[in-house]
């Protein structure tokens, strides 16, 4: 599975990139908005984890752009600080499903939460690995911008 990460967070991003690739999963992290796109421009992958709240790009405009490319493409939300106007935009445009951050990404959607009720099925499955699909992030995967201070 071929996962892109899209968050301006360096830390959120790698974490949540070594635990997706650690599942045997290929990742792409792109840490703005403008950069996500020009990735999907190139490549389709499985699933989108795509931050809520960005500088520039907000998340909510790169889910819309999303949208107009693709609108089966799964994207899961990572929300940390997001009002529940801008959730509730995220599920009118189709998210997937949101994640909250940081404790979510403990249990990203690879993975069924261990909170889940026995004999619950967990909402995402674990595909199979395969041949040529283990990695981290891919190269050319630019770190962020850094801020002037």
């Amino acid at each position: 599975m071929h996962v892109l990460i899209v968050d301006d967070e360096a830390e959120v991003a790698r974490v949540l990139a070594e635990s997706v690739s650690s599942e045997g999963h290929t990742v792409t992290v792109a840490y703005r908005g403008e950069q996500a796109l020009a990735v999907l421009d190139h490549v389709r992958p499985d699933v989108v984890f795509l931050d809520a709240v960005m500088p520039e790009m907000s998340g909510m405009e790169v889910l819309r752009q999303i949208r107009r490319r693709d609108a089966e493409l799964p994207v899961m939300l990572i929300s940390g600080r997001a009002d529940a106007e801008i959730l509730e935009e995220a599920r009118r445009l189709g998210v997937t499903d949101i994640i909250g951050k940081p404790s979510g990404l403990r249990y990203p959607a690879t993975r069924p939460s261990p909170r889940a009720s026995p004999g619950t099925r967990p909402r995402h499955r674990r595909p199979g690995r395969g041949p040529g699909r283990a990695g981290g992030p891919q190269p050319g995967s630019a770190p962020p911008p850094r801020s002037g201070c």
